[in-house]
């Protein structure tokens, strides 16, 4: 049994967790508000988007030709997956679902025979995946000196993105991130870049439109942007399901902490109790031997 200095020492050290994860817990619950607002700002925009490139890919396809970023390279042989995860741990197993779908991608794709190339968005993401699979990263993107994701961080992933894609890279491009739901909930995603895929909410409705100049030519102008708009929107759902992760892990931790430091006070004075009903019984023992 521990004595009483140790469990004193314990309890003290278990106190201030719990003051440093009820700190981490506000923290998150101010970052998500911001967080979460930014997410939903953005869906109607990126489901506008995605229903107008639907319709516009629709009259492409129907023509029977198509820019690059739409219909492909012909190919499948070589896949790069974008694995966007947070710069920082203590979120719960939101790091950890999402290198988990990119894990188990590549490894379907590898035996299937197909050429895996990574890029990763994030520093947990990149470390999980090195471990395994770190002579197939390509590039990392840092974003810890980045406090609110921006239009423009998107730009630079996209970029690299569609550059390495005009200099035949790889053939189809997948992007991995967490779909926020609810402070408890966040959706592992997998979401195809290129060949691009589109598809319109159920509550988005787009009237058919005749373009001027041709669905080719906006096509070969707009593809570009939507690809930055659908990593825009990734990078935006990410970090509110980071945040909501944080906030639900770090009450998790509260709680925990609380829990433990109620049966640490129940030992420290059951030890406490026993060491003084000792202190009596030596006391009278020695009284009655005189």
């Amino acid at each position: 049994m521990p004595n009483l200095k140790d469990l004193k020492i314990r309890i003290d050290s278990v106190k201030s967790t719990r003051k440093i994860t009820q700190a981490m817990q506000l923290v998150a619950a101010a970052k998500l508000r911001r967080a979460q607002g930014a997410a939903e700002n953005a869906r109607p925009y990126a489901d506008r988007m995605n229903a107008i490139m639907a319709n516009l890919a629709v009259a492409s396809v129907d023509a029977g030709v198509g820019p690059n970023l739409l219909a492909g390279t012909g190919s499948d042989k070589v896949h790069l997956l974008v694995v966007a995860t947070a710069e920082r741990g203590l979120c719960g197993g939101f790091n950890s679902s999402i290198a988990k779908l990119a894990r188990a991608r590549a490894e379907g794709l590898l035996a299937e025979g197909k050429a895996v190339k990574i890029l990763t968005v994030g520093k947990k993401g990149r470390e999980q995946l090195k471990r395994d699979m770190g002579d197939r990263i390509v590039n990392h993107v840092d974003l810890s000196e980045v406090r609110r994701i921006k239009y423009e961080h998107a730009q630079g992933i996209a970029n690299d993105v569609l550059n390495r894609f005009s200099i035949g890279e790889f053939d189809v491009c997948t992007i991995f991130y967490n779909t926020f739901k609810s402070v408890i909930s966040q959706e592992p995603t997998a979401r195809q870049l290129i060949p691009a895929e589109f598809e319109a909410g159920d509550d988005v409705q787009v009237p058919f439109y005749e373009y001027e100049p041709g669905e080719d030519e906006i096509l070969a102008d707009l593809l570009p942007r939507a690809v930055t708009s659908q990593i825009f929107t990734a990078l935006l759902e990410n970090g509110a399901s980071e945040q909501g992760a944080r906030m639900s892990a770090m009450d998790n931790a509260t709680r925990n902490a609380g829990e433990m430091i109620d049966k640490l006070t129940i030992e420290f004075n059951r030890s406490r109790q026993a060491a003084i009903t000792n202190e009596l019984i030596e006391i009278i023992s020695g009284a009655e031997a005189l």
